[in-house]
């Protein structure tokens, strides 16, 4: 699958539906609905099976990451809103929402379920400019390295 150039072209989702995916507790994905594959452009086979950071777009700061995970293997609900990379290049923003999803014998959790919908202008405004703020701030700690 190679890895996706990005391009500086926002793609505005359209219509309704919750954007939904289920991956294990590696960060695998297990699951994409159909809405899902429409707006990242991905067939079902080229997701399912690949880790969840194929997505990832490159103006997102690993600490974003880090507290995604963070927040979700500590059996917490992870909200926030996050830059995505289509198949195409283009990218797509999104308020997501992951859930981790205990096993009912054990009570560990055993996977996560993530739902997405499309970010409010607003919304992205925030981000991108705290995101930006954290990726300098990554930038000249790798660079003290």
């Amino acid at each position: 699958m190679g890895n996706i150039t990005p391009i500086d072209e926002e793609y505005e989702i359209e219509g309704e539906g919750a954007l939904v995916y289920q991956m294990d507790m590696e960060g695998i994905l297990t699951y994409v609905n159909r809405r899902f594959r429409q707006v990242s452009m991905y067939e079902y086979d080229e997701l399912v099976g690949h880790p969840e950071s194929i997505l990832h777009h490159p103006d997102m700061p690993k600490a974003a990451y880090k507290k995604m995970w963070d927040t979700i293997k500590g059996a917490q609900v992870f909200n926030g809103t996050v830059k995505l990379l289509r198949k195409d290049g283009r990218y797509f923003w999104v308020n997501l929402e992951i859930l981790p999803v205990k096993e009912e014998k054990t009570g560990q959790i055993d996977n996560f379920i993530a739902v997405a919908r499309p970010a409010s202008r607003k919304d992205i405004e925030e981000n991108e400019e705290l995101y930006r703020r954290m990726l300098e701030a990554e930038k000249k700690g790798e660079e003290e390295i």
